[in-house]
């Protein structure tokens, strides 16, 4: 299985660069996030044309948004709303792997990305993002069985987080810039520890090598200036973790003719 996590700023807007990801990486299953639209907008015709037989959607107008694509059956799909927002940030799916005995459950994140001020009494989107964590975290303690499944999950998404030094082009310039402050940065390990989720892209591309996955639209010359952080992220239960034969980034898509301001990332599992 090739599974794919995609920011894609706009299902609609981006239809014919999903198609050309899913020529280029020949993915099983895509979660994207930032689909910013609502369900009955959604391009259902074009992405099963792209060979999805098998989509689950939780969007809204304009804002956030999640939906997983699969080329296998999906079962069992739920969302949680993290704060009580009601935004559409989480969606969970079982995907039933051929030959396999359990299904695998995916679950697809856009985590808050926190405003501009790092400061949670003055910035109310901040103080969101930090208590979006510690739910997660929380739930994570304690995970409910129903939507854990049989123990075989996967985290994925736009987690809007770049943990560690190597994941920003300038750790000392941005340690006071959300998404790399220690506040944040020590929830999310909270966050990942508390299930023993491994981290992927890490497991392939060792600390300390430095590994982007967002790149502003304010910088005119971004790949020369790689001025980059690492916001989106794959994770797996150990177990399911052992069987990730390789995990990757698709840089070039940040290049494409009117491209999202994030790559796509991938695994594989044996």
């Amino acid at each position: 299985m090739r599974i794919v996590s995609w920011n894609i700023n706009s299902v609609r807007l981006r239809i014919d660069l999903l198609k050309r990801l899913t020529e280029e990486l020949k993915p099983d299953v895509v979660c994207l996030q930032e689909t910013k639209c609502r369900d009955d907008a959604f391009p259902m015709k074009a992405v099963r044309d792209m060979g999805f037989d098998h989509v689950e959607i939780f969007g809204q107008k304009g804002y956030h948004g999640v939906a997983t694509l699969s080329r296998f059956p999906i079962a069992a799909p739920a969302s949680r709303d993290f704060c009580a927002m009601g935004d559409c940030r989480h969606l969970a799916t079982d995907i039933a792997v051929p030959e396999r005995a359990r299904p695998v459950r995916v679950h697809n994140y856009y985590v808050p990305a926190g405003g501009d001020e790092p400061d949670a009494g003055k910035n109310p989107k901040f103080a969101h993002k930090l208590s979006f964590l510690d739910e997660m975290q929380s739930w994570f303690t304690a995970p409910d069985e129903a939507l854990f499944g049989a123990g075989d999950a996967i985290l994925l998404g736009d987690l809007n987080i770049a943990p560690f030094p190597e994941d920003v082009w300038s750790h000392k310039q941005l340690l006071k810039v959300v998404s790399h402050t220690p506040i944040e940065t020590e929830g999310l390990e909270r966050v990942r520890e508390a299930f023993g989720w491994v981290d992927l892209v890490r497991k392939h591309y060792p600390l300390p090598d430095k590994v982007f996955t967002w790149w502003s639209y304010r910088s005119r010359d971004w790949e020369a200036a790689d001025k980059g952080r690492r916001l989106d992220h794959i994770w797996a239960t150990p177990e399911l973790a052992e069987a990730c034969s390789g995990a990757g980034i698709l840089k070039v898509a940040r290049g494409w003719e009117r491209p999202s301001d994030h790559a796509p990332i991938y695994a594989d599992f044996a």
